[in-house]
């Protein structure tokens, strides 16, 4: 692991030695974060497949770098800290809501809510009582681990709480990027259809645990729990598997249980 000139107090203090620069404005109201601004960078003429190999593996080796980083002053903190992974319409921020309405009292948190655009996530967040910072990415299609130690600066002090990472609404791109948690939780509903592990087989082998979401919604839906449980472990033998509806309840203390040993 690189050692780091620089020592954190965490997580907001601002007296450090980032050789980096800080590309938010901390006047956002809230301390929302906006990646989306500029020249999008997408295109790339005349460079060769095996240049654009090479960018991509020193972009995750850079990534990864900041996400040891961070994982340092989570594990310093004594912080649990999750990234939350799904599909757009999975219903991880309302199963987010939900839970920190029941955890309040119990055990401080704070949330790091990833979107292309808008604040209406956080905004449901902060509803709640609990502090949120908004990463907006514009045309980006994950978090990366700079986006996640930013956000930090701009929360308070959690120690010994639950740090929970929304991720930008992506199957795809989010299993590639280390951001500093402890584990990936993908969130996946049953309006969806239980292939989606064997489609996007990368994320659900990098997850920890498979909420199986929305199971309200069971008697109106061809879903089958257990062919998506088998397809799951098909790509990833240990990951652990939870069924939940933040609506009614149902499932919602076993979620919480796991929250609690994790």
């Amino acid at each position: 692991m690189e050692d780091h000139e620089h020592h954190h107090d965490h997580p907001h203090s601002h007296d450090h030695g980032h050789s980096h620069a800080h590309p938010h404005d901390h006047d956002h109201q809230q301390g929302d974060l906006h990646y989306g601004k500029g020249e999008a960078g997408l295109s790339v003429p005349g460079m060769g497949q095996r240049q654009l190999i090479a960018i991509e593996m020193d972009v995750l080796a850079k990534n990864n770098a900041l996400a040891a980083h961070n994982r340092e002053h989570f594990d310093e903190a004594a912080q649990l800290v999750l990234n939350l992974v799904s599909s757009p319409g999975s219903g991880k921020t309302t199963l987010l809501c939900e839970t920190l309405r029941q955890l309040a009292d119990k055990r401080p948190c704070a949330v790091i809510e990833g979107d292309q655009q808008t604040s209406a996530d956080a905004d449901r967040i902060r509803a709640t009582g609990v502090p949120a910072v908004q990463i907006n990415t514009g045309k980006g299609c994950h978090l990366d681990a700079k986006m996640v130690h930013d956000a930090c600066h701009q929360l308070p002090a959690n120690e010994g709480g639950i740090l929970f990472i929304e991720n930008v609404g992506n199957l795809v791109c989010p299993a590639s990027f280390d951001l500093g948690e402890k584990y990936k939780v993908a969130i996946l509903s049953v309006t969806e259809g239980e292939e989606k592990p064997l489609k996007y087989p990368d994320m659900f082998a990098a997850a920890h645990l498979m909420v199986i979401n929305k199971i309200d919604l069971l008697p109106y839906v061809s879903f089958d729990v257990a062919r998506c449980i088998e397809n799951a472990k098909r790509v990833n033998p240990y990951i652990q598997v939870i069924q939940v509806s933040a609506t009614t309840g149902e499932g919602m203390d076993a979620w919480l249980n796991w929250l609690a040993t994790a």
